[in-house]
């Protein structure tokens, strides 16, 4: 007689065996590497699918875009590889010297060295290829401004020291976007320093002020270009201009209707055929509504639902605090990106142009977001137990192939400066004590 067992025996079963794989020295690894394999993987058919029919039109190819694409992502593993190998000293040491680069790139391309390309002068043209210096700049702020809060942590309840220089570093690179213009990546770049203030543990009364000086300056904005303006009346009511400021918003949702649950099928989507401008870029989750339907839909926002769970998995593990701040500011700033992105797709945000990272067309962005991608695979492999799993190359070191695939050194621990000056005064007086009895 075959026995089974009830419900909620199967239930707890099940919860022991997730609890016993999340508690596993190597999980923050695996779960960054399956989200950015599975996101890299759907980005590059979405695009594929989004993008074919703009293609033909401009390029005569229904594969030029994702060619494009295809080549930055190409660049992307490359990099994502880089991030896996960086070690973390020379990351934080450099992070002064990048922002200060990045800095003078969003300087230079106000100048006659930048092209401008959909009304912004945003890039630099490197022959084929174009880059946009406002996309590392988001990775020196955060990677710097860690950095900054860490060296200062001793002092950061004086508001002096919180603030100073990080402020006054943030709203320089604010006012450089702004005047290329480009307010979706001034918001990014907010997103990056309201996520360092918030994890350093700055007062309440600080995000206050933040705020209503976010509002004004949203209300001055929108009120020196009239294209933002509409764009916020468009979303207060979206039938004032229906063919004008709100046709994107409206035939976004329409493409989403149309997909309901399942989808119309990978490819058979309708608004690409000039219906829904940018449907490659900006708007790609309508496509991904429309095709894939809300099945697809899902199982986007369960991917960045398990990037932020890990992200913060690994800040929260990590007894480096640079690593603690930086892993828990990439993090938000990528899943701060991509709510945003599904916001204003689905309605409930004001359109304001930033693209679904992994997925959107774009190949400044993309490359990027795999370096982010790999540092904070890097990150995870400096978990304090991941760190004894990979060094001592056990059965817990279930990444130990991963590591030798790609060449991987193992990860120093972590030892803080008192430690570390501990141990140079205790070498330097053993070399003192051996040299004495040469």
């Amino acid at each position: 007689m075959v026995t089974t067992r009830p419900p909620a025996a199967r239930v707890a079963a099940m919860r022991a065996t997730l609890t016993a794989w999340l508690a596993r020295p190597l999980t923050s690894l695996h779960l960054i590497v399956a989200v950015f394999g599975l996101l890299t993987i759907f980005g590059l058919v979405m695009v594929l699918s989004a993008s074919a029919v703009q293609s033909f039109e401009q390029d005569g190819s229904s594969y030029a875009v994702f060619t494009r694409q295809l080549l930055f992502c190409l660049l992307g593993l490359v990099l994502f590889w880089v991030a896996l190998r960086l070690p973390v000293r020379v990351l934080r040491a450099t992070s002064s010297a990048f922002v200060l680069a990045c800095l003078g790139m969003l300087v230079l391309v106000l100048t006659p060295l930048g092209t401008v390309s959909n009304g912004a002068q945003s890039w630099f043209r490197l022959g084929p290829l174009s880059v946009q210096p406002s996309e590392p700049a988001k990775l020196a702020l955060a990677l710097w401004g860690a950095h900054m809060l860490v060296t200062k942590r001793a002092m950061l309840h004086q508001w002096r020291h919180l603030l100073v220089p990080l402020v006054p570093v943030s709203v320089a690179m604010f006012v450089l976007v702004m005047l290329q213009p480009d307010l979706g990546t001034t918001i990014t770049l907010a997103i990056v320093l309201l996520a360092l203030l918030w994890f350093a543990g700055a007062p309440a009364e600080l995000f206050g002020a933040i705020l209503v000086a976010a509002v004004a300056g949203a209300v001055a904005m929108a009120g020196m270009a009239g294209y933002r303006s509409a764009r916020i009346e468009s979303f207060l009511d979206s039938g004032a201009d229906p063919q004008g400021a709100a046709f994107q918003a409206r035939q976004a949702l329409y493409s989403l209707a149309d997909g309901g649950w399942w989808g119309v099928g990978l490819g058979q989507g309708s608004a690409k055929w000039d219906y829904l401008p940018n449907a490659h870029n900006d708007f790609i989750f309508a496509i991904i509504g429309e095709e894939l339907g809300f099945l697809g839909c899902l199982v986007v926002l369960l991917l960045f639902a398990t990037l932020a769970y890990t992200g913060l998995r690994i800040a929260a593990r990590n007894t480096d605090p640079w690593i603690s701040l930086a892993a828990a500011v990439l993090t938000t700033w990528l899943v701060g990106q991509a709510s945003i992105n599904v916001g204003y797709v689905v309605g409930l945000l004001p359109v304001t142009g930033l693209p679904l990272p992994m997925i959107s067309s774009g190949g400044t962005s993309l490359a990027l977001t795999m370096f982010v991608l790999g540092l904070l695979a890097n990150f995870a492999r400096h978990e304090p137990q991941a760190v004894a799993a990979l060094r001592s190359g056990g059965p817990a070191a279930g990444g130990g192939r991963l590591a030798r695939l790609l060449r991987l050194r193992p990860p120093e621990p972590y030892r803080p400066a008192s430690r570390r000056a501990a141990a140079a005064r205790r070498s330097g007086a053993s070399d003192r004590r051996g040299g004495a009895r040469r």
